[in-house]
């Protein structure tokens, strides 16, 4: 598939950018993605969240490369050879375009992240507490294992004392992946760090139960969690 990028974010970095209608300062969201690439849903995403009146940019970390959400083995062999560093240099080159877009409010800006982006989204949120005023995870494995994850990262809840802004994370309640222990370990770090955050399960639905373009796809669950992100993006990233 060819690059799905329309912008390019720095020298070494393309990504996917929709805009609001109309003219105006808007708030900015960085859309971290699925462990597939800029997908058609993560364009989807940044379509969505411009109609709600945010700029949405979403970071090419995969650098053209897009995986077929039916080729499993291609992703589980990919995630190992990713490294966070080089990642929040990216994810920091994208706040930085944003906070310079002259339609951007430079003050008014946060990050949602699907799977491996809710993962790097509350990293985000820990590493640039100085800059973002929101961060949104969904169904982000491997914040709070017991030990190193599965791919051999370092969980990021280690980090959760630097959060300045409010976190939303969201979970399927039939996620094999991320059990209710994991929850229960964010929960209690982050209520004993005196973190604000909402944690949300959503009945009846699984992994990825976000994206249309995967079987797991739960329109309801899906509606819901919308509605919640929409609602809180809205009171953290509103301009006064």
């Amino acid at each position: 598939m060819n690059n799905p990028a329309n912008t390019q974010i720095s020298e070494t970095l393309k990504g996917y950018a929709a805009h609001p209608q109309g003219h105006g300062r808007f708030p900015g969201v960085v859309v971290m993605m699925e462990a597939y690439g800029i997908t058609g849903h993560i364009r989807g995403v940044c379509e969505r969240l411009a109609k709600a009146g945010f700029v949405a940019l979403a970071p090419d970390i995969f650098h053209g490369e897009v995986i077929s959400y039916t080729d499993v083995d291609t992703v589980m062999a990919k995630i190992p050879t990713l490294r966070d560093e080089p990642i929040l240099q990216e994810i920091s080159q994208s706040l930085d375009w944003l906070a310079a877009h002259r339609n951007v409010e430079s003050k008014r800006l946060g990050i949602i992240g699907f799977c491996m982006g809710g993962r790097l989204a509350f990293l985000a949120n820990c590493r640039f507490s100085g800059r973002l005023n929101a961060a949104v995870g969904y169904y982000g494995g491997g914040i709070a294992p017991q030990g190193p994850d599965r791919f051999g990262r370092t969980p990021p809840i280690g980090e959760a004392h630097k959060m300045q802004a409010p976190i939303l994370l969201g979970y399927g309640a039939e996620d094999q992946g991320i059990p209710p222990t994991e929850h229960a370990r964010i929960v209690e770090t982050l209520s004993v760090a005196k973190k604000r955050y909402s944690l949300a399960v959503y009945p009846g639905a699984g992994h990825a139960f976000l994206c249309e373009e995967r079987a797991n796809y739960a329109p309801q669950a899906a509606e819901h969690a919308w509605r919640e992100m929409i609602a809180f993006l809205q009171a953290n990233l509103a301009i006064d």
